[in-house]
């Protein structure tokens, strides 16, 4: 089967530059003192190195890792929400993305101008956005606020009608990045459900979560990614056991 996503030799690196003067010597220094300051040579950050991997249309995959593993900087690339350093990740399919609680909305906007705002975004004729807002509103249990503005949400209203606006404009590449821990079990059960139906439809899904028991579950395949560097990849029992060794010496590493 061909993929979908194809993630090649992909880095991310941030700049952790740092001056090598204190505010107190700025600030009581002469004009001649600032031209002297030195800073220390710019220290790189690679939150991802040299990561490489496909995903098959139609495919579920988990990552797992430890936070700041590099997972979600990983997400945020597939997103375009940032640009990788080096390497290259492609997708071939409409994409629909949820990063986080909230994410794209814009707070004093209804939630009924959200989900227009959002499903432009996502590439959505208007009639068509229209023909989904009462389903995703339903889905969402946000019906009587639909024409509030999203500030005075709560959070859980937040990311319930977040999930929902991604998961009904049908998108053929779902990525999905610790939101479902929010949301109660019932809402859980709920999304699970809908994620399904997006997998039977031919969809891929992509999720991050440290719930474990979510990606055996669900997910076809998972990757463990660890210090910004692809570890594993198999089936999710055997990513997951791994994922839990390196846990369990880091704990006795911890404590040595």
């Amino acid at each position: 089967m061909p993929a979908i996503l194809e993630v090649k030799n992909l880095s991310k690196s941030y700049s952790l530059a740092r001056s090598a003067s204190s505010l107190r010597e700025v600030f009581q220094g002469i004009p001649e003192k600032f031209s002297r300051l030195q800073r220390t040579p710019a220290e790189l950050f690679w939150a991802l190195r040299d990561i490489s991997f496909d995903i098959s249309r139609g495919e579920s995959i988990g990552f797992v890792g430890r936070n700041g593993a590099g997972k979600s900087t990983l997400l945020k690339i597939l997103s375009r929400v940032t640009q990788p350093s080096s390497g290259e990740a492609n997708i071939y399919g409409r994409t629909g993305s949820l990063l986080g609680i909230g994410a794209g909305f814009h707070p004093d906007f209804t939630g009924r101008e959200n989900i227009l705002l959002n499903g432009v975004m996502l590439g959505m004729s208007r009639r068509e956005v229209r023909r989904n807002s009462q389903k995703i509103a339903a889905f969402a249990e946000v019906e009587r606020f639909l024409d509030t503005p999203v500030k005075y949400y709560s959070s859980g209203m937040y990311v319930r009608l977040a999930f929902a606006i991604a998961a009904h404009f049908e998108p053929e590449v779902l990525l999905l990045d610790e939101v479902l821990a929010v949301g109660d079990a019932s809402f859980q059960k709920r999304c699970f459900a809908k994620l399904e139906e997006i997998r039977r439809r031919g969809s891929t899904v992509v999720l991050v979560s440290h719930d474990l028991l979510s990606i055996q579950r669900f997910c076809d395949h998972a990757i463990l990614i660890e210090g910004g560097r692809l570890l594993e990849i198999g089936k999710p029992d055997s990513v997951v056991a791994r994922y839990l060794e390196l846990i369990q010496q880091q704990g006795k590493a911890d404590d040595v």
